[in-house]
C-alpha cells in the first residue's frame, strides 16, 4: 500500500507533488532542492552551504519515514555546472559510510526549479 511522506523539517512541495511515497519497503524521495524549511529561503550563495541544505532536507524526509542514509539504495543528483561536481560531492560524502554508499548518478542539467544548482532524490529501503 502507498503511504505519503510529508515534515515540516523540509521544504513544503512547490507542486502537485509529496516530499516522498513509502511503497512497502521502498522509499521514493521527491528531488530536494536548498530550501530552508524554516524561513522559506534558498540557500544558493554558496555551492557547499546549498548542498548540505539539500542533504539535510532528504534527512528530514528519511526521518520521518523512519529511515537513516544507511537505508539510501540509490541516488540521483542533478546539478546546473559540471564544475561544481567536487564541492558537491565533498559535502554529499559527509552523508554516507563509504563502504556501504548508494548506486549514484550525477547528471548535468541546464536548469533546475527556481533555477537552483543541485537537487538530489534518493530511494530507500528497509
Amino acid at each position: 500500500m502507498k503511504k505519503i511522506i510529508n515534515t515540516p523539517h523540509a521544504p513544503a512541495p512547490i507542486g502537485p507533488y509529496n516530499q516522498a511515497v513509502r511503497y512497502g519497503d521502498m522509499l521514493y524521495t521527491s528531488g530536494q532542492i536548498a530550501i530552508d524549511p524554516k524561513t522559506g529561503d534558498l540557500v544558493t550563495d554558496d555551492i557547499a552551504k546549498e548542498t548540505k541544505q539539500v542533504m539535510e532536507n532528504l534527512k528530514a524526509v528519511l526521518t520521518e519515514a523512519g529511515m537513516t542514509f544507511e537505508n539510501v539504495i540509490k541516488t540521483t543528483i542533478f546539478i546546473s555546472d559540471m564544475h561544481n561536481f567536487a564541492a558537491i560531492n565533498q559535502v554529499y560524502a559527509t552523508y554516507f559510510n563509504e563502504t556501504t554508499a548508494p548506486a549514484r548518478e550525477t547528471v548535468e542539467v541546464a536548469n533546475l526549479p527556481k533555477f537552483v544548482n543541485v537537487e538530489i532524490s534518493v530511494v530507500a529501503g528497509v
